[in-house]
């Protein structure tokens, strides 16, 4: 992708796409599947079969997938033949993801199916209907394979819940898959599916994209609808302004896809903004800043060596870095803080205590050390507040419209790192998802793409543009993804 301008939507180009591959079915791309299955290479069932073939080998090591549809999803797969067949007599066109795998993350609603956050009190909370994701997946023709796990309430950065245990990294067990979109993480690294459900609320699809070498992205708040027929309250004011829905895929041009797949109207969100999926072109060359480290941070030289790769990788595709301090990183970050735990704390805390494992309550102990309490006036004036930054960081992406970042500044903890107590609690935080955290509370686009490996495990690197710019994101991230591979191919070649 050059720099010089974004591509016309990858819906539109569909029809032009061709499949040409070798590798096993389970291996193929998003795009690769749904052109082989439209051009008659290979039918959904098919290839249906063989990701469902795909996830009863390897998840059994993983715990990524926690139901299996797959019953549902090859019931689904010979109605798409069907329909396909149907389709070509009469000269239609099919949906962009039509026969394709996907998996759902397990807290939105999959009609029929509980909605249960991982959370064992929650575990017969039948969707009585799809949420928007959902609904916007079927329609695109999607074939819903598994639902993948999630930590207690989604309130973790590692994956691991009594309900469905513990999610494994496939590139190491002794480490973290991420969290909370740890499931879908670890099913897409291992080729379970070509693209999964996730969602962002602190770092949730963009931690676990970086902890398993895949790539994805946190779409501007409002672009992906969201609702849970499900549910019995409306979500608190700062979920409703920070949390996002999204994709994660081996390949960015399948997160482009996903994304415009995920990214139709549904009169469900009043937060829902119908914005174009491309936008201007920019001027060129177009200008990154390489965001500068804060001295405070506890670094490890070889990731940070890798995401310096990177800056190279988008200077060789014609960009223009320039290394620069990013508009109060620390000041956003315990904004963050302060008002999703105050929020917690008023409003949910209770009821996770009286629902929740012992684990989940000595992480969560440590989240809220971490927060500085909120009274009445000091979140309304945090609410304030949160408008100062966006303006400051709007005004920034003018000079920059892309920031280069790091996912963490440290390779990947061990797993259920988050039980070590308070301190160790704020360390992750503070160190490790910082950068991540802090593009939450502004509500701004932010892709991760994985650049190479250290020690063994994955590195990502952040890829922050301006409100409703994921096309420009994604375009650096291809950049960078045409220099640094498909990082999974590695870990499928050495099992």
């Amino acid at each position: 992708m050059s720099p010089c301008g974004s591509t016309e939507p990858t819906i539109k180009k569909q029809a032009e796409e061709r499949h040409v591959t070798n590798a096993p079915i389970w291996q193929w791309s998003a795009v690769e599947t749904a052109a082989a299955i439209r051009n008659g290479e290979a039918t959904s069932e098919q290839v249906v079969r063989a990701h469902l073939d795909r996830m009863h080998e390897a998840n059994s090591a993983l715990n990524a997938v926690v139901v299996d549809l797959g019953a549902a999803a090859l019931q689904a797969a010979k109605a798409a033949d069907e329909a396909l067949a149907i389709s070509k007599r009469q000269g239609n066109a099919v949906g962009p993801l039509h026969g394709v795998p996907v998996t759902i993350k397990i807290n939105i609603d999959v009609e029929g199916q509980a909605n249960s956050n991982g959370v064992v009190a929650f575990k017969d909370n039948i969707a009585p209907g799809d949420s928007p994701v959902t609904a916007n997946l079927r329609k695109a023709g999607a074939v819903i394979i598994g639902l993948t796990n999630t930590p207690e309430f989604s309130l973790r950065g590692f994956t691991d819940n009594p309900l469905h245990g513990l999610t494994r990294n496939p590139w190491n067990a002794d480490v973290t898959c991420g969290g909370s979109s740890g499931g879908a993480g670890a099913s897409i690294a291992a080729g379970i599916g070509t693209i999964a459900h996730g969602n962002d609320i602190g770092g949730s699809l963009r931690w676990p994209a970086h902890c398993n070498g895949i790539a994805t992205i946190k779409p501007t708040q409002g672009r992906i609808p969201a609702f849970n027929p499900s549910a019995t309250a409306e979500r608190p004011l700062m979920a409703q302004f920070m949390s996002s829905q999204g994709p994660l895929a081996r390949h960015v041009a399948d997160v482009r896809l996903g994304l415009e797949v995920m990214a139709q109207r549904d009169p469900r969100d009043p937060w829902f903004v119908p914005a174009p999926l491309t936008g201007p072109r920019p001027a060129v060359p177009v200008k990154v800043a390489l965001a500068k480290i804060p001295e405070d941070m506890a670094t490890d030289r070889g990731v940070i060596a890798l995401q310096r790769k990177a800056a190279d990788h988008l200077a060789d595709a014609g960009y223009a870095v320039s290394e620069v301090e990013v508009p109060d990183l620390n000041k956003v970050w315990q904004l963050w803080c302060d008002l999703i735990m105050t929020e917690v704390r008023v409003l949910q805390q209770d009821q996770m205590l009286a629902t929740t494992s012992a684990d989940f309550q000595k992480s969560f102990r440590g989240f809220i050390a971490m927060a500085s309490p909120l009274d009445q006036a000091g979140y309304m004036k945090a609410i304030a507040e949160r408008s100062r930054h966006i303006r400051n960081w709007m005004t920034f992406l003018e000079q920059y419209p892309l920031v280069l970042m790091p996912t963490t500044v440290r390779k990947t903890p061990e797993v259920n790192a988050d039980l070590g107590g308070d301190q160790r609690v704020k360390d992750l935080f503070w160190n490790d998802l910082r950068f991540i955290s802090s593009m939450n509370v502004l509500g701004l686009p932010a892709a991760v793409v994985p650049v190479g490996l250290h020690e063994g495990l994955p590195v990502g690197v952040q890829i922050v543009g301006s409100r409703y710019r994921e096309d420009m994101c994604l375009d650096a991230a291809e950049a960078i993804e045409r220099k640094a591979g498909i990082l999974t191919r590695q870990l499928w070649e050495r099992r």
